[in-house]
């Protein structure tokens, strides 16, 4: 049976010749071209127009099989026109991006990824998956692999996930890797958040800490002077009143850190990590014990000093990172002179 010649609106205004060669799709059809269009825009069906005939007079064929005749005729429209319609993605996406990476054709293979991204769901991600590897798509790829991770128990039930586990273990070793893999990504960066969270807590305890000692707050103040009874609670009073509550507690507690008081000692150890923050080198520091825990830490190499000085090096950069991250006019406030300190240049961000 002779091949059906379909019509073809090549949806270009440029005045064409009669049609010099064929495209021979599925079903018995065939679709007239212009070998000079096709070969400026696809170098692989460049080499097939300038492959030698056996004879002169026979018609330069081209054949493409295995996508429906629509999809090449899709094709073959934005070979001449650099367009492709909504419609036609959504029927044919899949196969135009094979087409257009089998015959090199870039800009119709970007615009196939963007139009199979924008159309990714559960039921079809394993088919796109797959072709995207194929097709050398890495971009589609990790979108696949991201709504894979997101939507894995409603993906398991497709289809498609069934046979890929029957005839492509590979490939489903691959996805159960990545998805363990953005699970231990996720727990990772939970726990980083957590442990910035401690620093920025010690952080302002630090700051508390020194406010409280050389200003005062509501009910605990300067060893020389007196707390004004109508002072008004500082900007971060919700930390500044626990500090308050521990600090009364250690100077009147009877127990002490050697009798086992636990709040005693979380006090004590913050008395200790200002020590190691603290940049004041003479004795105008009002912080209890900065001075004496300084003197101990050059007299004495303690086994822990190296976890201390790390505590504090990190302690100072969550300040400085939480700082950075306020608005230019509040991070002005909050910072005020202290830029200039030599010590908050000389830190060390971990």
């Amino acid at each position: 049976m002779a091949p059906k010649t379909v019509s073809t609106n090549y949806q270009t205004t440029r005045v064409l010749p009669e049609p010099d060669v064929f495209i021979h799709c599925s079903q018995g059809t065939r679709i007239p071209a212009h070998a000079a269009v096709l070969a400026s825009v696809s170098p692989v069906l460049e080499n097939f127009i300038d492959r030698p005939r056996k004879h002169r007079s026979s018609e330069k064929i081209i054949q493409i099989q295995g996508v429906p005749c629509d999809a090449v005729i899709a094709f073959v429209g934005f070979l001449y026109s650099s367009r492709c319609t909504e419609e036609a993605m959504d029927k044919y996406g899949m196969h135009l991006l094979a087409l257009s990476h089998v015959y090199l054709v870039p800009q119709l293979k970007q615009r196939c990824i963007k139009g199979l991204t924008q159309r990714l769901t559960t039921e079809n991600v394993v088919d796109v998956l797959q072709l995207a590897r194929l097709c050398d798509a890495p971009d589609l790829h990790l979108r696949c692999m991201k709504l894979l991770t997101y939507n894995f128990k409603a993906v398991e039930a497709t289809e498609g996930w069934k046979f890929l586990v029957k005839h492509d273990p590979w490939l489903e070793l691959d996805i159960l890797s990545f998805i363990d893999e953005h699970e231990t990504r996720k727990k990772k960066s939970r726990r980083y958040r957590m442990e910035q969270g401690l620093y920025g807590e010690l952080s302002e305890a630090m700051e508390c800490l020194e406010h409280i000692c050389a200003e005062g707050c509501t009910h605990v103040g300067p060893y020389d002077a007196e707390v004004k009874k109508e002072r008004r609670p500082c900007g971060k009073f919700s930390t500044c009143e626990g500090l308050q509550v521990l600090i009364r507690h250690f100077a009147t507690c009877e127990k002490k850190m050697g009798g086992g008081c636990v709040r005693c000692k979380r006090m004590w150890q913050l008395f200790r990590l200002h020590s190691y923050v603290c940049h004041q080198t003479d004795l105008s520091c009002k912080v209890p014990f900065c001075r004496q825990f300084q003197l101990k830490m050059q007299q004495e190499k303690r086994k822990d000093d190296a976890k201390w000085k790390l505590l504090a090096r990190k302690v100072t950069s969550a300040k400085v990172l939480s700082s950075l991250s306020l608005p230019k006019r509040k991070r002005d406030e909050e910072i005020g002179g202290t830029i200039n300190n030599p010590g908050i240049r000389s830190f060390k961000l971990l």
